[in-house]
């Protein structure tokens, strides 16, 4: 998975077509993340000593291949590749659009 933790993404199918958002988290072992303010469900909590309980609500988890990083040069929707900086020999993200550095 090419993600990473506050990257900017908008999704690209499903119910929450065009919203865009941060992620939050990654869950690379089901190759989903979980997006700022996509896919809010409810979640019924029970009262405890530290909370009141009711109905609350969440961001779940959205696979990977619905979402699509925003490019930082011309905001707009990209892919993700990869290359090695001259100066460190580290392999960096860049956006396929542009040719910027994503991180």
């Amino acid at each position: 998975m090419n993600f990473k933790v506050g990257d900017e993404v908008v999704v690209i199918t499903g119910s929450d077509k065009g919203k865009k958002g941060k992620i939050i988290k990654t869950l690379k072992d089901e190759n989903k993340v979980v997006v700022e303010g996509v896919h809010v469900v409810k979640k019924h909590e029970r009262a405890t000593a530290q909370s009141t309980g009711g109905i609350i609500e969440v961001e779940a988890p959205i696979s990977a291949s619905n979402v699509m990083i925003i490019d930082p040069k011309t905001k707009k929707r990209t892919r993700i590749g990869h290359t090695t900086d001259n100066k460190t020999n580290k392999k960096i993200r860049i956006a396929k659009k542009s040719n910027e550095k994503l991180d």
